[in-house]
């Protein structure tokens, strides 16, 4: 490897931050997918009218994306004054006790590899520049500039749901009716394997295994909420 594409690569936490995004955007969009897909199929097991599919996919997209970001927006908002409260209780203790959180530090970061005397020599540098930053970076893993942002999460995971969930919607509505069922599971099925690849990429896993899984349970959804449409049609529920 060149130097030009060693200092090309992203470190530390940014690329953390980057890769969950990502995996949050692809599990969003696989969501979307599969429940839409349930959905929609399961009412064209009981009725074939185009209306009916229509409105049920959109009532399904609609809820589903503001489910996902609303319950993003709570979780990534807990995380948040999780960090702030944690930020204040170390800045109030460096306040307080400099010299015990500088033996902390001074520990943490023997505890990561370095000698005695460079953890000691590396904490007092890192203390005299920025004592909370240091102390947020090794001992909470928290970098004060990036703290979770709940609207961006709520944002991120509303989009990623409707744009999965768009596809086995207009699978379902666009083609005739004499189709609708065979595109749609077709599509669905391209799609849960191409997240599924995708979700493995990202997590340096085998992508066989993550894409068998991902269309085994789309395949699985779509069929039993087929058959229970079916049932509930047949019996004129």
């Amino acid at each position: 490897m060149t130097d030009t594409q060693a200092h090309d690569e992203a470190h530390g936490n940014g690329l953390g931050t980057r890769l969950n995004w990502l995996r949050a955007a692809v599990l969003g969009a696989n969501d979307g997918v599969v429940s839409t897909a349930g959905l929609v199929v399961g009412v064209a097991g009981a009725t074939g009218d185009r209306g009916t599919l229509l409105t049920a996919g959109l009532a399904g997209l609609l809820a589903g994306s503001m489910s996902m970001a609303a319950g993003e927006y709570v979780s990534v908002s807990t995380q948040r004054d999780s960090e702030r409260a944690a930020l204040a209780t170390e800045k109030r203790e460096l306040a307080e006790t400099p010299e015990a959180e500088l033996v902390e530090l001074t520990g943490l970061l023997e505890g990561k590899g370095l000698s005695r005397e460079v953890a000691r020599e590396a904490a007092l540098q890192l203390t005299e520049r920025d004592a909370l930053r240091a102390h947020a970076e090794v001992e909470l893993g928290i970098d004060p500039d990036e703290l979770t942002d709940p609207w961006h999460a709520a944002g991120a995971s509303f989009l990623a749901f409707t744009a999965g969930a768009l596809l086995p919607l207009l699978a379902i509505v666009l083609p005739p009716s004499s189709l609708r069922l065979l595109v749609t599971v077709l599509s669905v099925l391209a799609a849960l394997a191409l997240t599924g690849w995708w979700s493995a990429r990202l997590g340096d896993a085998a992508a066989g295994p993550a894409v068998l899984r991902n269309m085994g349970g789309g395949a699985v959804a779509m069929a039993v909420t087929y058959a229970a449409g079916e049932l509930l049609g047949a019996v004129g529920v």
